[in-house]
């Protein structure tokens, strides 16, 4: 393919990493497909695996709300087009209204559409507040990602949100019983995994979790990274290193951030010894902007 772009080659050497004469190799052999580009480069052992995921090139905030109980947690992003939009004092509460809406609805909706119905008192709506800053601003605004958790029985739910606003985390860890779930180490581990999982960014609780698509896709990368090796040990280094693959992705195998000579599962093991009670993690989201 002829007239592969500068901008082009710009983007998928900010994307791997790689020499400016390599990445226009391979997008011309791909024939401009960055995907593609991607995934040769990996293929040649000249690209490492970046995360994807979370990452939006708009400005805004995330907000994380509780209810007093801890029986529903929410986590919701409001994006503005610059940073200082999103420093604006209209445009935080607006933010706040977002999640405090979330939090108080009979039923989360499956839409963005359906978030800007939800009433925030005084006859308004989300959608009425996001437009009035849209008019003030002259900014396209708009709500972004949105999850709430509800405990169906024993457990915690943590939501942590950066300081500076822009990346957050929400968990539910499931506890045997009551007096486990409200033990002041599960209280602790708790609220060091929402930090761990805001810094280290895992995409599944466990292996079981992990989409099958990216996991046979991620094979097919480690086998062309070992193509000419001894037909005996391809299998024991491709094995190998989708087992390192995990350790990056997969929240269990994690080393700890507190603790990188432990990983999530044996803190969590150790919470539940001095707990006196089984747990595990349900869930978690993690949202980023920018």
């Amino acid at each position: 393919m002829a007239g592969i772009s500068a901008t082009q080659v710009k983007q998928l050497r900010e994307q791997t990493g790689q020499a400016m004469m390599d990445c226009k190799r391979a997008l011309i052999e791909t024939d401009g497909d960055m995907e593609k580009a991607v995934d040769l480069l990996r293929k040649k052992g000249m690209a490492v695996l970046e995360k994807r995921g979370g990452r939006d090139t708009k400005e805004g905030r995330i907000v994380g709300e509780i209810t007093p109980d801890g029986k529903k947690a929410v986590l919701g992003m409001l994006c503005s087009e610059t940073d200082f939009t999103s420093k604006n004092e209209d445009f935080q509460n607006a933010a706040q209204k977002l999640g405090q809406a979330l939090l108080a609805a009979d039923q989360v909706p499956d839409s963005v559409e359906g978030v800007a119905t939800l009433d925030i008192g005084d006859g308004k709506k989300v959608g009425d507040v996001v437009n009035e800053i849209i008019s003030k601003t002259g900014e396209k605004i708009t709500i972004g990602g949105f999850v709430r958790f509800e405990l169906d029985g024993p457990g915690l739910l943590k939501c942590y949100v950066h300081f500076n606003q822009k990346v957050g985390t929400i968990l539910q860890v499931e506890a045997e019983n009551e007096l486990a779930a409200q033990h002041d180490a599960v209280k602790q581990l708790v609220n060091d995994l929402t930090l761990h999982i805001t810094a280290s960014n895992p995409t599944a609780v466990s292996r079981d979790d992990v989409d099958p698509e990216m996991l046979a896709h991620e094979k097919e990368i480690a086998a062309a990274q070992v193509e000419g090796k001894p037909a005996n040990i391809i299998d024991k280094i491709v094995t190998g290193k989708i087992n390192k693959w995990f350790q990056q992705i997969v929240l269990l195998e994690q080393p700890f951030v507190k603790d990188d000579s432990k990983t999530v599962t044996q803190v969590l093991d150790e919470a539940a010894q001095a707990a006196g009670g089984k747990l595990s993690i349900k869930q978690f989201r993690r949202f980023q902007i920018g």
